[in-house]
């Protein structure tokens, strides 16, 4: 069944109201309390672990099929659209937000800042799919960085998954299925299951190729002008960080400061 509107049900979830710049209009709600529901991490991320060698179930991310199927009403209500806010370093936040259209479903990844104008976007899920949106040393940067102080979750294994769809970096450290397979057992993966997840959830995207990041560099078209740096570009045309800011129309100080709390400047 879907979660009711403003009630609690089991696992202690309660959805309060959240804004959003750019989806004021929208029926958007907290989501930070619906990863504790039973199936949950099956319902998100069932499909992006499915290869043709492996076809994962349920059970290998620790619950059961109605389980899975009641987080998956949760997670896709088009009444109540859930909103997992994911704060870090310098008053910065990644949102995972379930845009939940009748008839256009999708997950958007984004950054915002409340100095900002205008929203970050990092990657589209769904019918309009665009990515990837991180690279492998922000991701893991912006879960081991929580803001304690603001809104939001603040368990690394959880902030690490829920931004996992939009992660498509071409240069994975050889640890990176280690960190996700722990990240898998704290999220109550059965141990033996964990490694064999992370491989599957690493492996090819459904939706993007792997990208190459490569910091800011000056442009023939800039007329000489000193380029923003320390913010990672995307060589994959279906990113929406292809050749373009992460963020529009920040100032260069804004930038600097996204840039140390992605982890990307100074670089080393």
């Amino acid at each position: 069944m879907a979660v009711p509107r403003g009630r609690t049900v089991t696992g202690g979830w309660h959805c309060g109201p959240v804004r959003i710049h750019g989806f004021e209009n929208a029926p958007l709600v907290e989501g930070e309390e619906l990863p504790a529901l039973p199936g949950f991490w099956a319902a998100y991320l069932l499909w992006l672990s499915q290869t043709e060698e492996y076809d994962p179930v349920p059970e290998w991310f620790g619950a059961d099929g109605a389980d899975t199927d009641a987080a998956w009403l949760a997670l896709t209500d088009e009444d109540r659209w859930p909103v997992f806010r994911i704060p870090f370093g310098g008053g910065h936040t990644a949102v995972v937000l379930g845009c939940n259209l009748p008839d256009d479903p999708g997950t958007e990844y984004l950054v915002t800042h409340p100095e900002w104008d205008r929203t970050g976007h990092l990657a589209s899920v769904g019918g309009h799919q665009a990515g990837p949106g991180l690279s492998w040393r922000e991701l893991v940067h912006i879960a081991r960085t929580p803001d304690p102080g603001a809104p939001g979750i603040h368990a690394e294994h959880a902030r690490l998954l829920l931004l996992l769809p939009a992660l498509g970096d071409q240069d994975l450290p050889a640890e990176a299925a280690d960190v996700v397979a722990e990240a898998l057992e704290r999220a109550g993966v059965p141990g033996p299951l964990a490694p064999g997840l992370a491989e599957a959830l690493l492996a090819d995207h459904p939706l993007w190729e792997p990208a190459a990041w490569t910091p800011a560099t000056a442009s023939p078209l800039s007329g000489g002008q000193e380029p923003f740096l320390g913010i990672l570009h995307c060589d994959e045309p279906m990113s929406p960080r292809f050749g373009v800011r992460l963020a529009q129309g920040i100032t260069r100080t804004q930038n600097d400061r996204l840039a140390r709390a992605l982890g990307t400047w100074p670089m080393p």
